[in-house]
């Protein structure tokens, strides 16, 4: 596994939600024509509407391949469309976030206790009765992560190590002010030159 990426909703309507399942269905056209394998590893869905609210992906092949791919989605995906679920909701701009995990250093491994448990959440009958979910936690400042989307332990360890390994980074950089700023800046943000991608219409075409 080389790079995970979040696709996002963050704490928007329904529409940015079925704007992650548009996201999503452009990145799996995206990369058969690059070689590259994608795969769903975790997805947290909004209540029973059966649009997604965040996905967690594996993007797999070339290290380089996948850092050439994944790195010009990073940060906030504008979609600009009336909105397919409410017609005559005045709003067009509706905002994802895309964040990306590095795979953590060899060395981390040896700071993180790993347990196996059953999978409580989506991933099929087969996922609940073996032991495929991985909760990684950093011993030192006790932060951990629960991965147990993937039917493969191996996907989700990988993954669980990634995301603890982007936690700890987090927590040890919470101290700056810069940082901070630089995050909450992140949260807010709107079209201009922070969006890294633009979509337009019910067809999600790239702009």
């Amino acid at each position: 596994m080389a790079i995970l990426m979040q696709l996002s909703a963050n704490t928007g309507p329904a529409e940015c939600c079925l704007g992650v399942a548009k996201l999503l269905a452009h990145l799996e056209r995206k990369v058969r024509a690059v070689g590259l394998t994608l795969t769903l590893v975790e997805e947290v869905p909004l209540g029973t509407t059966g649009l997604p609210q965040s996905v967690l992906l594996a993007l797999e092949g070339g290290d380089e391949t996948c850092r050439r791919f994944a790195a010009p989605y990073a940060g906030t995906i504008l979609w600009v469309c009336p909105s397919p679920l409410r017609p005559r909701h005045p709003r067009k701009n509706w905002f994802l976030d895309v964040a990306l995990f590095a795979e953590p250093p060899r060395s981390f491994g040896s700071e993180v206790r790993l347990e196996t448990m059953r999978s409580s959440g989506p991933g099929g009958q087969h996922a609940n009765k073996t032991e495929t979910a991985v909760r990684a936690t950093h011993v030192a400042t006790g932060l951990s992560v629960k991965v147990g989307g993937s039917r493969s332990q191996a996907a989700n360890k990988a993954a669980a190590l990634a995301l603890l390994d982007a936690k700890v980074r987090e927590h040890a950089e919470r101290a700056g002010d810069e940082t901070r700023a630089l995050r909450s800046l992140r949260h807010r943000a709107r079209p201009g030159d922070l969006v890294a991608k633009r979509f337009i219409g019910s067809d999600f075409a790239e702009a």
